[in-house]
């Protein structure tokens, strides 16, 4: 599995709606089951910046970061 972040023009019925400071997250009823609990933050370290996915659900994951496994 990976994640997926991608903007949206508008969400769908079935769509979860979260917001934080002003932001929408949508994310569809398949997908919610794997990130139940999950904390999303964006990140700067030295150089590097981006969002960090903190998944309770997470059992294992790739060495490169891009995929994990639940």
């Amino acid at each position: 599995m990976a994640y997926l972040l991608e903007y949206a023009d508008e969400a769908r019925p079935e769509d979860q709606v979260f917001v934080s400071h002003g932001v929408q997250v949508l994310i569809d009823p398949k997908s919610l089951t794997y990130l139940d609990g999950t904390e999303l933050d964006f990140v700067r370290e030295g150089l590097n910046e981006g969002f960090r996915f903190v998944n309770p659900n997470e059992r294992d994951r790739c060495g490169c970061g891009e995929s994990f496994r639940v």
